[in-house]
């Protein structure tokens, strides 16, 4: 018995560290193929992301489409460790897919429509994680667009902990870090940067979903009906359980999730929950993190621009109790709306994740070519 259980945790350390080590390959397939796409491209790029409104809605689309900020993030930091786009540019990325990644909630709390105070109480949880992200990235975007506060904190955090002053730890990245060059290398030229950029992005999505679900088996599968009682006795076990259990999920779509059904039946307070998902926005950012090994000096600044965001947001959110209740508070009003009026919830997800982004990326680009039209004729 107790042979088969040394055997049974092996074989787990196994599969982990296999699935972490193609997460990695992964991250360096997509950055090779993308500076094989966009070698002649990077102007172009550059201009297209230079708009941090744009940037920021491509994040919130992409998220919200692929349901997972993980791989968005994981795809910037791919992107910007190839050059394609800069670190600046890439920042307003990020912010979008912190919304965007709260979209898989708020449609699991519409399965409850059905029921009249479950769909209320799940409403307001779902939604609880979209305020506070949007919330948080009302108060952060301004102050990147004008005085660059991530981009300058990540930037400089990053020249800390870089690893040139260790020959030891410097030698076994570097060695590291070849072993992927090499087999990347050939890969992409093998079967083309299109395709291996396709079987990168790929390889990333499978990674992060078979991680999550898989520990998800391991950590609560069998101890579910017990999960609230261990996890939500005070708001800092809620916070600190949120940040461990996503950060080895690496999906905090994943864990936000297993939140509804216990507030929809009244198992877990919505405040609770709160605190609970702060800790998960926290746990998230491991994803980008280990995206970010062997990479650049700015891919390792745009994984702790992740960081950064969350942790401010915790600060705000978490420390200052007039400021914490305002989630919460919009997040019941939305239940409350949305319980009234069925169809809000539909609406709600519809414009914020999807509608509004398209509306003004339109509205950014065709205000951008008036300018560049108005700049012409002046110049002319």
């Amino acid at each position: 018995m107790e042979k088969r259980n040394h055997q049974t945790i092996l074989s787990r350390i196994l599969v982990i560290a296999v699935s972490i080590l193609v997460f990695l390959l992964s991250i360096e397939i997509m950055g090779l193929s993308i500076a094989e796409l966009t070698g002649n491209m990077v102007d172009t790029i550059s201009a297209v992301t230079a708009n941090p409104f744009i940037g920021l809605f491509i994040g919130l689309l992409s998220t919200a489409l692929l349901q997972s900020s993980s791989t968005t993030t994981s795809i910037a930091v791919a992107t910007v460790a190839s050059g394609a786009i800069s670190l600046q540019n890439a920042i307003p990325i990020i912010l979008g897919a912190n919304i965007g990644t709260t979209i898989t909630s708020t449609i699991i709390s519409m399965s409850y429509i059905s029921k009249h105070k479950e769909f209320r109480r799940a409403i307001a949880a779902g939604t609880s994680h979209d305020f506070f992200n949007i919330l948080t990235v009302l108060l952060l975007f301004p102050l990147e667009v004008k005085y660059h506060f991530l981009e300058k904190s990540s930037a400089y955090i990053s020249s800390l902990i870089r690893v040139a002053g260790d020959p030891a730890i410097e030698r076994n990245v570097v060695s590291s870090a070849s072993i992927f060059e090499t087999s990347t290398q050939w890969l992409v030229s093998t079967l083309g940067p299109i395709v291996s950029l396709l079987l990168g992005i790929v390889l990333l999505f499978a990674c992060i979903k078979f991680i999550s679900k898989w520990l998800y088996k391991i950590l609560i599968g069998r101890t579910k009906d017990q999960f609230e009682n261990a996890v939500f006795k005070n708001r800092y076990r809620a916070f600190g359980w949120g940040l461990v259990i996503t950060s080895v999920a690496q999906s905090s779509s994943l864990t936000t999730s297993l939140i509804v059904p216990l507030v929809a039946t009244g198992k877990v307070k919505v405040k609770k929950a709160f605190q609970f998902i702060m800790g998960a926005n926290i746990g998230t950012t491991i994803t980008a993190l280990l995206a970010a090994i062997f990479q650049s000096e700015a891919a390792i600044a745009l994984a702790l621009v992740h960081l950064l965001f969350n942790l401010t947001g915790v600060v705000v959110f978490f420390s200052i109790p007039y400021l914490s209740k305002a989630p919460i508070y919009l997040a019941k009003k939305m239940g409350a709306l949305t319980t009234q009026v069925r169809l809000v919830g539909f609406a709600y997800i519809f414009i914020a994740f999807f509608l509004l982004p398209f509306t003004l990326i339109y509205l950014s680009k065709s205000a951008e070519k008036a300018t560049d039209s108005v700049e012409v004729r002046t110049e002319d």
